[in-house]
């Protein structure tokens, strides 16, 4: 059972809040080093959103579900946790965050990317 209170959901939630506030001016002191990371490599993360949701531009997409996707494509692209616990995850912060349509839009991106570094 997932809980809230779970130090590795707190530090995502964190970080996506950070994310969410970058997007509207960007900070980078005195933030995680994954926002750091995530901002160097946003060109590259934005290109696997586009790729993988051709239908919405990225000033398309609403920007807590941006970076939600941002957050969980690094994480996707990292390697370092499962992919399954990465969507997991974005869908949990979607539903928290997020509008109704969140949860199965970031699990609908999500999918696709995953399936095609699954195929790479």
């Amino acid at each position: 059972m997932k809980l809230k209170n779970d130090p590795r959901h707190q530090k995502r939630r964190e970080i996506l809040q950070t994310l969410f506030a970058n997007s509207f001016h960007e900070q980078l002191n005195n933030v995680h080093q994954e926002v750091i990371e995530i901002t160097k490599k946003r060109e590259i993360i934005d290109k696997e959103i586009l790729e993988a949701a051709p239908a919405w531009p990225i000033e398309n997409i609403n920007k807590i579900d941006l970076a939600i996707l941002r957050l969980s494509v690094y994480e996707l692209l990292e390697g370092n946790t499962p992919p399954k616990v990465v969507i997991d995850e974005a869908v949990e912060l979607a539903k928290e965050f997020g509008a109704e349509s969140s949860p199965s839009f970031v699990n609908g991106v999500l999918g696709t990317i995953f399936n095609k570094l699954q195929s790479n």
